[in-house]
């Protein structure tokens, strides 16, 4: 695969550099830069913005520069990488809340007259990265995976990412799970996948 501008957004709500998300969104993103991938980061949880709390400050109002800038990153990309731990069956608040912010009209998309959306962010492909500590398997098959799958048909898809790959990271607390889980990091990282 040719080299790609990657954006890795390393969604964890604390800053702590001790959670493993942090962990696998450097690995991702040190095989993609040693890969010749030009590569940008951004961490939501050092992102300074307020919550959207009203429909037309949505619509119609401007993004905080914090937003402007990661919205410069994504624009710039040609593919995105979300990495963030599933928390009470779902993304963190603080992620939504960033998405809430970045995915505005005018920017991700534009309501056309029929009412269906014209997708502005397309031509860019995404990969999504959840850990938890339940096994990935049980989440599959009990869960049906609905959060990861309505973030990448609701959000992703809605604004025009295509591809969007998951990669469900499951038992994060077992050692012999995170190892793997690193190194399947390091390839997606290295084939900018």
């Amino acid at each position: 695969m040719s080299s790609r501008r990657i954006l890795v957004i390393d969604a964890h709500p604390d800053p702590d550099p001790g959670h493993f998300v942090h962990a696998l969104a450097r690995t991702y993103a040190d095989a993609a830069a040693a890969a010749g991938h030009a590569l940008a980061t951004l961490e939501v949880a050092k992102l300074d913005f307020p919550l959207v709390r009203d429909p037309a400050d949505w619509l119609h109002g401007q993004p905080p520069l914090t937003i402007s800038r990661a919205q410069s990153d994504i624009e710039w990309a040609d593919h995105v990488v979300i990495v963030f731990p599933l928390w009470l069956g779902d993304m963190p608040a603080l992620l939504k809340g960033f998405l809430e912010q970045v995915m505005r009209p005018g920017f991700a998309l534009e309501y056309r007259e029929d009412g269906l959306p014209r997708k502005l962010l397309a031509g860019r492909s995404a990969r999504i990265v959840v850990t938890m500590g339940m096994p990935a398997l049980f989440y599959r098959l009990v869960y049906g995976a609905n959060s990861v799958k309505s973030f990448e048909r609701n959000i992703l898809r809605l604004v025009g990412f295509r591809p969007v790959e998951r990669t469900i990271v499951g038992g994060v607390e077992d050692a012999g799970n995170r190892a793997a889980a690193l190194e399947a990091m390091r390839e997606l990282g290295a084939r900018g996948a």
